[in-house]
């Protein structure tokens, strides 16, 4: 559990210097067992991530092994999870591949997501996130459970979306792939945000989309 906790610290703390997170914004997780419980550990709550130590880090239980969420193996008087708990644990909850949740407000991502816009097939590279688009969630205040049941709703089929006027949520298999996701949805965003300055994108059609998505069902190194 240390080292799970400062491989948490370190990642969030790359989210920053790779320009995914300023400040205190965003939050990440990852899944972990404590005292025998299932749950996952998440950053604090408006905390700097290079003032973090391991004893910040706040364990949180799932369902069945906890009556109440929130637990933790730090001292008493121990840190208040992120705000956004509840989309990281609803995840975890609803999709047994999710190893990790990172969740940015990244330039970009946050200004295609105050335009309420799904991210269209511009790019064969959108097929990484599972589909034919990324869609964008709709609008609810930041830390309800009404934003995670939107989120929950965009990422039905997916692995990553945009929160409308907040930001962009992706979760992976462990942290360096929800790590790694995140900064491919950002450089996308871009990517999109950067064409349709000069014009309409040319999007790619459904025949050549199911193509790319089949051919990343074998993308990459087996885990």
């Amino acid at each position: 559990m240390p080292e799970l906790r400062r491989r948490l610290i370190d990642t969030a703390r790359r989210m920053e210097s790779r320009g995914l997170s300023a400040g205190t914004s965003g939050n990440l997780s990852v899944r972990a067992e404590y005292d025998g419980k299932r749950g996952y550990l998440i950053t604090p709550t408006g905390m700097p991530y290079d003032a973090l130590t391991p004893g910040d880090i706040v364990f949180m239980a799932l369902p069945d092994d906890a009556p109440d969420p929130l637990l933790t193996d730090a001292p008493k008087n121990s840190r208040a999870p992120s705000s956004e708990w509840r989309f990281h644990h609803d995840i975890y909850t609803r999709r047994p591949e999710a190893g990790a949740v990172l969740h940015a407000h990244s330039p970009f991502a946050v200004s295609l997501a105050c335009l309420r816009r799904d991210i269209p097939p511009f790019h064969y590279m959108i097929a990484r996130f599972g589909g034919d688009s990324v869609r964008c969630a709709r609008y609810a205040t930041f830390g309800t459970q009404a934003l995670s049941d939107a989120a929950l709703q965009a990422l039905e089929g997916r692995n990553a979306c945009l929160l409308a006027n907040h930001g962009l949520l992706v979760h992976g298999r462990d942290l360096a792939q929800a790590f790694d996701l995140g900064v491919e949805l950002e450089t996308l965003c871009e990517q999109y945000w950067r064409a349709c300055q000069v014009g309409e994108p040319i999007l790619l059609g459904a025949e050549e989309m199911r193509t790319v998505l089949e051919k990343f069902g074998a993308y990459g190194q087996p885990a």
